[in-house]
């Protein structure tokens, strides 16, 4: 019996050492992909950046072998900036307009521009509304002389587009009596008569705005088409758009209006597998976003490119030219 077991155990023991050695022909045997990390900057966590930037990464860890990102809080566009430069994110949600300021150097990067910024894709449109109140009398921006306008908060990224469209109807700030106010300051100024219009830069409907219509019969000022062709041609980050009516409370007619864009933004650190990577996962899976945003609604491939303000990196470009 004794050499019975020691046969036994003799054949279990060569049996095991055959099948290791013949394991490398398994494709169980394959190295793992190689880890990557992929932090992406979005913004505030009561805002639309934070929510999308976790659905982002969640594609990304389900698509793409290997990866391990996350979304973290931040100061939104200029600290993502910021981040992306110094190389503590791989990834940031940034309007388009404030991308192109840095690229270049301009407005609150006056000086302080940053080489390497690449985009992967323009995501949905970030809407400059122009809002007054009916008893204003303010139909046009060009009724704006003399009148107290809400301009956004000093340096803001709604600074600079209503400086902008103001400009495209010959109206500078010594025209107007000018108002440095954030969202909530300008609908409170508005509905307590302290400022006559205001600008909100977000995508519509907008809560402050909706706010201000429960209790006032609230107008959209429009931009004229001529004067948004203009404003295009100076400032390639803007894109035309209607905010239609019904989005207000006694908005009956279509508004045409200008919009910047959301964008995911990377730096020229960023290889090209890795992009397209990004690129595909993302455009396969827009299911995921819009769970986690209305406004994810509007992306869509077909406009990934509009309103691209900085260099396309080259692997989502590739990605974006396939049929």
């Amino acid at each position: 019996m004794k050499k019975l077991l020691a046969f036994l155990l003799g054949i279990m023991v060569m049996a095991t050492m055959i099948a290791g050695c013949g394991g490398g022909d398994k494709k169980d045997d394959k190295k793992p992909a190689a880890q990557k990390f992929i932090n992406i900057a979005t913004g505030g966590t009561s805002g639309t950046y934070f929510p999308l930037g976790g659905a982002l990464a969640d594609i990304l860890n389900k698509n793409i072998p290997g990866t391990n990102a996350s979304a973290q809080s931040t100061g939104a566009s200029v600290a993502n900036v910021n981040l992306l430069s110094q190389g503590k994110v791989e990834i940031a949600f940034i309007q388009n307009d404030i991308a192109y300021y840095a690229a270049n150097g301009t407005e609150m990067f006056k000086g302080k521009q940053v080489a390497g910024l690449q985009g992967l894709a323009t995501l949905y449109p970030e809407t400059v509304q122009i809002v007054t109140l009916k008893k204003s009398g303010i139909k046009s921006v060009a009724d704006f002389k003399g009148k107290r306008i809400a301009v956004g908060a000093a340096g803001s990224g709604t600074e600079a587009n209503a400086r902008q469209i103001m400009e495209a109807y010959g109206i500078k700030y010594d025209d107007i009596k000018v108002q440095y106010l954030s969202f909530g300051e300008a609908a409170s100024a508005l509905k307590d008569g302290n400022v006559d219009a205001a600008f909100v830069t977000a995508g519509h409907p907008t809560a402050a705005i909706q706010d201000i219509a429960t209790q006032n019969d609230v107008v959209l000022v429009p931009v004229d088409a001529d004067k948004a062709d203009s404003l295009i041609k100076k400032y390639p980050f803007y894109t035309k758009l209607v905010i239609k009516a019904g989005t207000y409370p006694k908005q009956d007619a279509d508004v045409s209006a200008v919009a910047v864009k959301c964008m995911l933004a990377v730096t020229d650190k960023m290889d090209v597998d890795t992009a397209y990577a990004i690129a595909k996962a993302l455009y396969g899976n827009l299911d995921r976003m819009k769970s986690a945003h209305s406004a994810a609604n509007a992306i869509s491939k077909d406009t990934a490119k509009d309103g691209m303000s900085i260099k396309l990196n080259p692997g989502a470009e590739k990605f974006f030219n396939e049929k």
